[in-house]
């Protein structure tokens, strides 16, 4: 018997190791997956001397300035790679918008060694998606699955260069669905994200998430880490989204998206009760902005939209993610909750405005005289939002060459500093000068604060 026992359950692992053999997956798909390479051009400042005595001597002891010329400048050039992975043979590639943020040059580069440069097509900042062209037709595309078949618990493998090691494979479940990441710029949540806990790290952003199939179902874009690594957190662009915005970036080179004018929240069980709902769910729509397409719709505060086209909304992050799918100008039925019954509405959506960079006009320095590269001030108690904290440092700019660019956004919130398990609470623009007079350059502190009534979790390296 025990014979007969020990012989299934070595059938049982030999199949359940030959289930976990992605082997011959990963070599399909390997030529079809690249690493990205980006480079900017960054002004730096080079220390002014006067008859061999050093600008900061004169500054430090109050002497007068023998010569007030300009401080010299000089150029340096700033690398960053990421991945990405073919979608046509003909040379378009998709990654990440932050891969290539503001660069001047970005080299494309396959398994086989083979580098090409590439062209911006197009970008979207607020999916996170860049498309890229190279000048070749014989390469080989990934295989584009549907990302709204997705379930909770798939299995699905990522592969992208995490810190530069090219080509990577990692394993993990679709953690969840839908999840709603508010943009740093406070301009709304319109991504329905996939979650995994397949080990993905910097250098895997803009490089595709798999299912067992081979097929590319999303694009890994984002992780939640306390330290700066993988911790079993990470998100993904799913690829229907991905592929509405790249149609768009090939036809125009920029990306409109349905809006429509409210702002609002989640339905808690209370307040279901107090309206006589049936059940929690749904966006309660708390203001209506005049003008947009909510109010000529005759959609109006206190209401709870919880259907658009037939589609369940229950969170309100739902309706963002649905209607900034919905082409502007189209027509949308949503059922909506209103003086204790279900009503039908037909909407014409908007456009999402386009944000436009607050200090687009303003001249930037060359060395901003900041601390950390970013323009801050003290959270007012008397007159502070209600989401934020008591006390902290508000971030008012943050310059491009900033160590902390493209991490920590406008109108987020600095509260604390933490480095290798010592804590500094920020309180004042002194007490945050301060604790960074105490790092080296190269460490790297995880900034603590908030973002948009959210906890805000980021790391940034000493220059």
């Amino acid at each position: 018997m025990k014979k007969i026992i020990c012989f299934f359950l070595l059938i049982s692992c030999t199949l359940f190791t030959q289930d976990l053999d992605f082997s011959k997956l990963v070599k399909e798909q390997r030529n079809s997956v690249v690493n990205i390479e980006s480079t900017r051009r960054i002004e730096t400042r080079m220390s002014r001397s006067y008859g061999g005595f050093p600008e900061e001597l004169f500054r430090e002891f109050g002497f007068p300035m023998p010569d007030q010329r300009e401080p010299r400048s000089q150029q340096r050039q700033a690398v960053s790679t990421g991945s990405g992975f073919v979608i046509s043979s003909d040379g378009y590639v998709i990654t990440n918008f932050h891969v290539v943020e503001d660069a001047d040059e970005v080299v494309v580069k396959f398994y086989d060694r083979n580098e090409f440069k590439a062209e911006i097509i197009g970008t979207d900042e607020l999916s996170d998606i860049a498309l890229l062209k190279i000048k070749s037709d014989e390469l080989i595309p990934v295989n584009l699955g549907n990302s709204d078949i997705v379930e909770q618990g798939d299995g699905v493998i990522a592969i992208g260069s995490p810190y530069n090691y090219d080509f990577s494979v990692t394993f993990g479940i679709i953690s969840a669905k839908g999840r709603g990441i508010t943009s740093g710029r406070g301009i709304g949540d319109y991504v329905p994200y996939l979650q995994t806990d397949a080990a993905v790290n910097r250098g895997n952003s803009g490089g595709p998430l798999f299912n067992l199939n081979g097929e590319v179902i999303g694009i890994n874009s984002q992780i939640y880490s306390r330290s700066g690594g993988n911790e079993g957190l990470a998100f993904a662009i799913p690829i229907n989204v991905a592929l509405e915005v790249i149609d768009q970036l090939k036809e125009s080179g920029q990306v409109s998206r349905g809006y429509l004018g409210v702002q609002g929240g989640e339905v808690s069980s209370d307040l279901a009760t107090a309206l006589g709902m049936d059940k929690p769910y749904g966006a309660l729509v708390r203001s209506v902005v005049e003008g947009e397409a909510a109010e000529s719709s005759g959609i109006l505060p206190g209401d709870v939209i919880v259907e658009i086209d037939s589609t369940e909304i229950i969170y309100f992050k739902d309706l963002q993610h649905n209607i900034g799918r919905t082409r502007p100008g189209s027509e949308v039925d949503a059922k909506v909750f209103r003086g204790g019954k279900y009503i039908n509405v037909n909407i014409t959506v908007g456009e999402l405005p386009i944000v436009q960079e607050i200090n687009e006009a303003k001249e930037e320095p060359k060395d901003p005289d900041y601390p950390l590269g970013m323009s801050l001030r003290e959270v007012n108690p008397n007159s502070r939002a209600p989401n934020d904290p008591e006390f902290g440092l508000r971030v008012v700019r943050v310059f491009s060459n900033s160590p902390a660019f493209g991490q920590i956004f406008e109108g987020d919130v600095i509260t604390k500093i933490t480095f290798k398990n010592k804590s500094f609470e920020i309180t004042t623009l002194d007490s945050f000068v301060k604790t960074l007079e105490s790092f080296d350059t190269g460490d790297i502190i995880l900034i603590i604060g908030t973002r948009n009534g959210a906890n805000l979790f980021e790391p940034v390296e000493i220059e």
